[in-house]
């Protein structure tokens, strides 16, 4: 009798152990190889981690922690709870500063629509000069906030800006813009504007830029206008971009504090105050003025704090909202 009648196929048998073994090891390494590429993945974000919770993170968590302490006027702090915030609750002073910002913020998103106008115009067709249009809409946005301050007070100057003079010419008397509590956030918002409409613009002639010719062409087989191709073609493939336009703007405009601070000046026992400070002032700016000029750092971290949860909460607004008008193509 033959060896493989008395034992049955062996080498089959063995081919089958032999690729478990080489099976078990494949996996083996990787596994080892994932192993290494994950820590290898750790390593590369380490310092932009690192960073992060530094620079970002921690910052955070002290904020939150000193907007329930009570700072000494020689340094130190002392545990007072939740103090700072019913004090904070009941400060006219800060409802009128967020009431400030919200007003600048209503006014500010108004420029959204005049930047989808100059888009839509510069992105016609035939269009001459679109390239230095572009970069004079955009000039103001790289421009610094001081020296946008500084030019636009003296436009606005009461005695010898060149608005109030160009008013005069006309027969209507001007008024003191900065300085008249009627007109002060009117005045600011249009800088906010100006300084916002260039960079709305280009976001929003990229969005059109990136629309199909194809659904206009249909459009017009269809017998749709100009004016019918906008609301029904335009609008809804431009709307995620308009979501995310709008979402910008009002998380910038909610901290604004630069250029109001720079346009109706300061709030100090050692400076003549604006008359119209009150009308003008800003949350980030009460808490610049709380903070490092009263001394009082607690509750200005407790004012930056209720921002922080106001643009948290306005933002998941927002996005809940977002269901309701964006169209993802």
């Amino acid at each position: 009798m033959s060896v493989e009648a008395r034992t049955g196929p062996v080498v089959p048998g063995r081919r089958a152990r032999a690729s478990a073994v080489v099976g078990r090891e494949l996996r083996r390494r990787e596994r080892r190889f994932r192993h290494r590429d994950k820590w290898w993945g750790y390593a590369l974000i380490a310092p932009a981690g690192l960073g992060l919770a530094v620079f970002y993170l921690w910052p955070v968590v002290q904020t939150v922690y000193y907007s329930l302490t009570r700072w000494g006027a020689f340094g130190g702090t002392t545990w007072i709870g939740l103090s700072n915030y019913r004090t904070l609750v009941a400060d006219p002073e800060f409802w009128q500063s967020l009431a400030n910002t919200g007003i600048y913020t209503g006014l500010v998103l108004l420029g959204i629509p005049l930047s989808m106008v100059l888009a839509v115009l510069l992105n016609l067709k035939g269009l001459r000069g679109t390239g230095v249009y572009r970069t004079l809409y955009f000039l103001p946005v790289v421009t610094m906030p001081a020296a946008v301050a500084v030019v636009w007070r003296w436009l606005y100057n009461g005695d010898v800006g060149i608005l109030n003079q160009a008013l005069s010419a006309l027969g209507i008397d001007g008024t003191y813009w900065v300085s008249d509590p009627d007109t002060i956030r009117f005045a600011v918002a249009v800088v906010g504007v100006w300084m916002t409409v260039g960079h709305h613009m280009i976001l929003l002639l990229a969005g059109l830029q990136s629309i199909p010719a194809d659904y206009y062409e249909a459009a017009s087989l269809d017998g749709a206008g100009r004016i019918r191709q906008f609301f029904s073609v335009t609008l809804p493939l431009l709307s995620p971009t308009l979501f995310f336009t709008t979402v910008l703007s009002v998380i910038q405009s909610l901290q604004v504090f630069d250029l109001v601070y720079l346009i109706i000046g300061a709030n100090t026992q050692n400076s003549l105050q604006n008359p119209a400070f009150g009308e003008g002032q800003t949350v980030v700016m009460l808490f610049f003025q709380k903070a490092f000029f009263d001394n009082q750092r607690g509750y200005g971290a407790a004012i930056v704090c209720v921002l922080f949860v106001l643009i948290m909460a306005l933002t998941a607004v927002q996005f809940r909202l977002q269901k309701r008008w964006v169209h993802y193509a």
